[in-house]
């Protein structure tokens, strides 16, 4: 990687507080259980196990 590109992602990473580092961890997550959900059977089963793990992930203290 170029300095340039090394420089930009450690800035960014600075800017980031805990609440929004999270949020951008989370919101794929939940989306994703969202698509799952649509499955019959065992799609609310997936659902309820992956918004109860970005649940913890939002709770982390960054």
């Amino acid at each position: 990687m170029k300095l340039q590109t090394v420089l930009v992602l450690i800035v960014l990473s600075l800017l980031l507080n805990g609440c929004l580092f999270t949020k951008i961890l989370t919101v794929p997550m939940r989306l994703g259980a969202a698509v799952i959900s649509i499955i019959p059977v065992a799609g609310n089963t997936a659902h309820d196990a992956i918004d109860e793990a970005a649940d913890i992930v939002d709770e982390v203290p960054i």
